[in-house]
Order: structure tokens, then C-alpha cells, then sequence
């Protein structure tokens, strides 16, 4: 293989390496030469890699052209970002603190050549952040904070920057550097992709509690990922991600779905994607599209100011929804006209359309999970303590806010379930669902297709265990290497600001 050093001005580039082409960046973005090469390797050594610079260009166009280059530019952006310098302190902690352990003063500066330090002391330290960040040049700040050491932040180092009495050393360690036939890929083999999980700690009933959680953190990592929760706050940072996985509840109007289409914009594989929110969290809509498919439901009105008097024809009791309701709430059983005239106009001071439907009484809902078109788990959710849902939020007891459950194997499960679940979710996509369906008198109908559904530990999964994580992370991770759903004229079309409202 190949191998060139690319450099700002290669005059002033004092290290000889015996068998390695040196040019300047100008020439390789510009010298048609170079874009038609193959097997090559670059070594990327720009003062500068900062975004749009010659240097970013320089990684870049060398990804386009199929060429290996260090440093790569998820390489450059991961240096750029002081939350992953702090997950690196994390993980190479114990390193960190037995390598620094000798040092007194408050602040440390190790500069890395090549994945070498002048002194044999850091040299496992040199390597392992070498490995993480693959940039030949390289400069750790280290920080003493109560009593241990933590990286503060990984740059790179400017050639012209390198002390003259560290540069005999830097020869050596670039010849034997130049030299090898193989090299560390950055993150790559231990971490194949970078995996987001956006969450919300402040949030009461999150579809995934903290062991489930942590099931899909370890799923993930097992299956070869580098594992981020992430919060609204990273929006801007979703770029650098491969996957961006869901687990706080969705609303189209929110940023849960700002955040997905800008994960999908970016060739991000998505779940929940964009699509199955605005299909599964507006109820009015999925009244329309079951409707229209002729898959049962409870009888439905849509209500809007100009017909508020269905009720009437419907009958007592009967429910009103909101349209973009999750967990039972906006979700309301009104047993006569004053109840329904109070209610509804509540309702429709929040919006325009309003849900009304026949109220069904049943012991328990079922809860059918399905996943590109395949039923992973199947559950009876019995009703709240004394009261008509699944969740009581009203209840003076804790204990008494959600019902039992009881988890079966599909194919104990009633057949017409089973299939009434999978005709339903053929209409929204092929991601992860969670379909209501009641039995009354022997026939199934839904209530509602939840595209960002429970996965609990100790609830769903209490049949397949850690199976279900890797099944839905594996999915995921699947989608990465497909085809985007969409063309880049659409992509370049969406405008983020136009979501601006949502990021609140």
C-alpha cells in the first residue's frame, strides 16, 4: 500500500522517511492525480483540521476517494468534543490515575508522537490515546480534581509547534511509525459504531426504566458499540453518531421528533424514525388510516367545534382523547352530557380535534410488541386498581397506579390478536410498535399503535430476556448499511430552523 504525507508546505517538513511520498494538502485536493489512486494510505499532518479548513478537506475528500486516512473525520470531530474526553477519563481511569501518580502539580500537558512520548514512563498511556484519537500528533491536558487526575481535553499539535529537542525523537518514532504494515483503526474492532440512546431522567413514566436501559447499553456493546445517553441537549451533536436510539416518549410537536429527523437527515438509522412518529402519535390520524383499511376499532368521532353533539348519538359512558396522548393521559371517560360539554370544551381549547370513542370495558388490554414485522412479546395489561385504564394517575397509592401483567408466548396468544397486530403495524413501517388491542365478544379491535413502546426489565422482556435487547439493537444496527430512505434533494431541503419552536 501507498503511503503519502500530506502536509501545508512541505519545505518546511524537516522529518525524512524513507519509501513515503510527502505533498502539500493544496495539491492533493486540487491534483486530479490523486483521486484516481488506488490502495493508498494517508497520513493527514495539516497545521490545522478545524471545520471546512484545507486540513478537514485533506480527510475528507481522502474518505471519499476510498483511500485509508489517519486521521479520519470522525476522528477530527471526536477531538473536538470535550464530553467524549471525559468518557475517555472514565474508561481509562485506572491508567490514568497509576501513570500521573507521581506528578504534584495540579496540571499535566503529555504530548503524543505517533502514539509515543519522549519519556518510556507514559508510553502505555500515549498508545491507549493514541489508539482512541489516531491523529499522529497529539496533546492531552490532564487536571487534578480532588484527589485524582482527569483528562481535561485531547488536541492536535501544529508540526511547527513540536519543540526542536523533542524532534530526534519524533524522527525515530515517525520511522518506525512509517514503517508498519498494519494500524490501529480508530475505535474500529472494540467499537464498530456509535450508538446515541436519548433519554429523559426527569420524566415519570419513561418507556424503558434504568434496568432496561442499561440491558441496551450492554446489548449494544456487545454487539461492537459505543454506547451515548444523550439528552435534548445534544441535539447539535447527532451528527456524530451512527444510530440514534429513542427511549423517551415521542410527540410530534417536541424535540424527540426535531431530533429524529435531523438523525434521519444525516444518514443516521433512526428508531423511533420520523415517519412512525407523525403516523402513531396523532390518534386522529391513525383513526383515518385504520378506518380506511378496514382494521376494527371502537366506534370514532372526530370532533371539532362544529360538532360537539355526538356524544349523544354515541352514548354514555364514551371516552375523548387528545390526539397526541401517550400513557392515559388526555384521555378522559365522561358518563353524561354535562360531564362530555365540560370536558370537550377543555379539550378543544388545546386543539382543534378532539377523539371521541366508544368506551369498551375489559379486565386487561393487550399489548402486542412487534418489530419489523415480527411479534417479539405479547402482553395482558390488566386495569389499574378500581379504575377503567391501565394507569391510574390519580390514585392516592403508589402501588395502585398501574395494573398487573401477565407475558405469554406468542403463540399462546389469541391467532386474530396476533394477526389484527401485524395488519396494523404493516401500515406505519417496518420499526418498533406496541399495539392495543381489546377482545369484546370474541373479536379484536385496536385502540392504538404506540411507536415508541414499554420495554421494561421484569415486564417485557421477563420471557426472552437479554434476547429482546439484542433483537431490537441488532435491528437498529442493521439499518445502518441500508439504502436512506429518502434522496439527498430531500435531505438538503429539510431545514432544521423550521423545527426551531419545537426545541424548547
Amino acid at each position: 500500500m501507498n503511503k503519502i504525507i500530506v502536509v501545508n508546505q512541505p519545505s518546511r517538513w524537516l522529518l525524512n522517511i524513507p519509501g513515503v511520498e510527502v505533498v502539500s494538502s493544496r495539491r492533493y485536493l486540487s491534483d486530479k492525480k490523486f483521486s484516481t489512486l488506488k490502495n493508498v494510505r494517508i497520513f493527514n499532518l495539516s497545521n490545522d483540521y478545524a471545520y471546512q479548513s484545507r486540513g478537514y478537506y485533506v480527510s475528507l475528500l481522502a474518505e471519499a476517494r476510498g483511500h485509508k486516512v489517519v486521521p479520519s473525520v470522525k476522528n477530527i470531530l471526536d477531538l473536538k468534543e470535550r464530553s467524549l474526553a471525559q468518557s475517555v477519563s472514565e474508561d481509562l481511569n485506572d491508567l490514568v490515575q497509576k501513570s500521573l501518580k507521581r506528578i504534584r502539580s495540579k496540571e499535566f500537558i503529555l504530548s503524543i508522537y505517533f502514539g509515543k512520548n519522549v519519556s518510556n514512563q507514559y508510553s502505555k498511556l500515549s498508545r491507549e490515546l493514541h489508539k482512541l484519537f489516531q491523529a499522529p500528533f497529539l496533546r492531552a491536558r490532564f487536571v487534578h480534581i480532588g484527589d485524582k487526575w482527569e483528562i481535561y481535553s485531547v488536541r492536535t499539535i501544529p508540526f511547527k509547534e513540536i519543540p526542536e529537542h523533542h524532534l530526534p525523537f519524533v524522527q525515530t518514532f515517525a520511522k518506525e511509525y512509517f514503517g508498519r504494515k498494519r494500524y490501529d483503526s480508530a475505535r474500529k474492532g472494540k467499537h464498530l459504531y456509535d450508538l446515541a440512546i436519548l433519554t429523559n431522567s426527569k420524566e415519570v413514566a419513561p418507556p424503558s426504566n434504568k434496568r432496561a436501559l442499561e440491558a441496551f447499553a450492554e446489548a449494544a456493546e456487545k454487539l461492537g458499540c459505543y454506547v451515548e445517553f444523550i439528552t435534548r441537549d445534544d441535539y447539535n451533536r447527532i451528527p456524530k453518531f451512527d444510530a440514534l436510539f429513542i427511549r423517551e416518549t415521542t410527540a410530534v410537536n417536541h424535540y424527540t421528533y426535531c431530533m429524529a429527523r435531523r438523525a434521519q437527515s444525516e444518514g443516521l438509522a433512526v428508531l423511533d424514525s420520523p415517519d412512525s412518529i407523525l403516523k402513531c402519535a396523532n390518534k386522529v390520524y391513525l383513526a383515518e388510516l385504520l378506518s380506511t383499511a378496514k382494521i376494527p376499532t371502537p366506534k370514532t368521532v372526530v370532533l371539532s367545534s362544529d360538532n360537539p353533539k355526538e356524544a349523544d348519538k354515541m352514548g354514555y359512558p364514551c371516552v375523548l382523547k387528545l390526539p397526541d396522548s401517550s400513557f392515559s393521559r388526555g384521555v378522559v371517560k365522561v358518563r353524561n352530557r354535562e360531564e362530555f360539554r365540560t370536558k370537550v370544551r377543555e379539550m378543544l381549547k388545546t386543539s382543534d380535534l378532539v377523539l371521541l370513542q366508544e368506551y369498551m370495558p375489559t379486565k386487561y388490554d393487550w399489548r402486542v410488541g412487534v418489530l419489523n414485522n415480527e411479534v417479539l412479546f405479547v402482553c395482558k395489561y390488566y386495569m389499574a386498581a378500581g379504575h377503567w385504564q391501565i394507569y391510574n394517575w390519580n390514585s392516592p397509592k403508589k402501588s395502585d397506579v398501574e395494573g398487573n401483567f401477565d407475558i405469554l408466548e406468542p403463540s399462546q396468544a389469541p391467532p386474530q390478536v396476533i394477526d389484527i397486530a401485524l395488519k396494523a403495524t404493516r401500515l406505519i413501517g417496518n420499526g418498533l410498535y406496541g399495539v392495543d388491542i381489546k377482545i369484546v365478544d370474541g373479536k379484536p379491535y385496536i385502540i392504538e399503535i404506540n411507536d415508541n413502546p414499554n420495554v421494561d426489565a421484569g415486564v417485557e422482556d421477563s420471557l426472552l430476556k437479554e434476547e429482546l435487547y439484542n433483537k431490537i439493537i441488532r435491528f437498529l444496527l442493521d439499518q445502518i448499511n441500508k439504502e436512506p430512505l429518502f434522496n439527498q434533494t430531500e435531505v438538503k431541503s429539510f431545514d432544521v430552523t423550521k423545527k426551531s419552536s419545537a426545541l424548547h
